[in-house]
């Protein structure tokens, strides 16, 4: 699994994508950061990540969306099929690959959250902490969603459409729950598999147990089905 990593890591920044990636969140969010945390001297944090978690629903899709369909590109696939690599190295390998390209991106929080501390010399670290956590446990189910999308097509720009299309779809199917839906248990359902009411008690500084599960449980489901499509197409 090591070398799968390091390979899909190494390829990240030997292309501009990684770099894209982690400019684009510093961009964003810095503005936001010296155009209202500095400029009206607030340790505020709940509105840069409302704005990061906006842009990551958009651009999180980038970077998974090569991670198998540039291997059928490149027709390397059949070589990591018949390597002595087990399908589950290859695709956590790749899935940590990206987590840690997007949790060099997030590092910016960090710096955010240190300047805070120097300039008002006090913090809500619970309330930072959970932004943080929250943050990282949805934009790594996006990467378990989009890695396995990305398996199931050969096209990258297909790969990234789809894979925006289902994140944004679970991120706001509480909102589809209430507005769209009537039966009062198809209701329950969707609200409880929604992203959102669970990234929001990170939001709020409340470390929930079983949000921290569901989002597991969601990388655990998608990493699996991604295993099993490709042991599929091994044996076809």
């Amino acid at each position: 699994m090591s070398a799968i990593y390091k390979r899909e890591f190494k390829s990240y920044f030997t292309s501009p994508l990684a770099y894209i990636f982690i400019v684009v969140i510093i961009y964003y969010t810095s503005r936001l950061f010296v155009n209202y945390n500095v400029m009206y001297a607030t340790a505020d944090v709940s509105l840069i990540y409302s704005s990061a978690l906006q842009i990551l629903t958009v651009i999180i899709p980038l970077l998974t969306m090569r991670l198998f369909t540039e291997e059928k590109r490149q027709k390397t696939d059949q070589c990591l099929f018949t390597a002595p690599v087990g399908l589950f190295s290859i695709v956590f390998g790749k899935f940590l690959a990206a987590c840690t390209v997007f949790l060099c991106g997030m590092m910016i929080f960090v710096v955010y959250a240190l300047t805070l501390y120097g300039f008002a010399g006090a913090l809500e670290w619970i309330l930072n902490f959970g932004n943080f956590l929250g943050l990282f446990l949805l934009g790594t189910a996006y990467i378990a969603i989009g890695l396995f999308i990305s398996c199931m097509t050969e096209n990258q720009v297909v790969a990234a459409i789809l894979s925006f299309i289902v994140n944004l779809l679970m991120f706001e199917l509480d909102t589809y729950a209430v507005q769209e839906v009537s039966n009062p248990i198809l209701q329950s359902v969707m609200y409880n598999v929604s992203f959102y009411p669970r990234y929001a008690e990170f939001a709020s500084g409340i470390l929930s147990i079983p949000s921290v599960v569901f989002f597991l449980s969601i990388i655990f489901v998608f990493n699996f089905l991604t295993v099993r499509v490709l042991e599929r197409r091994r044996w076809a």
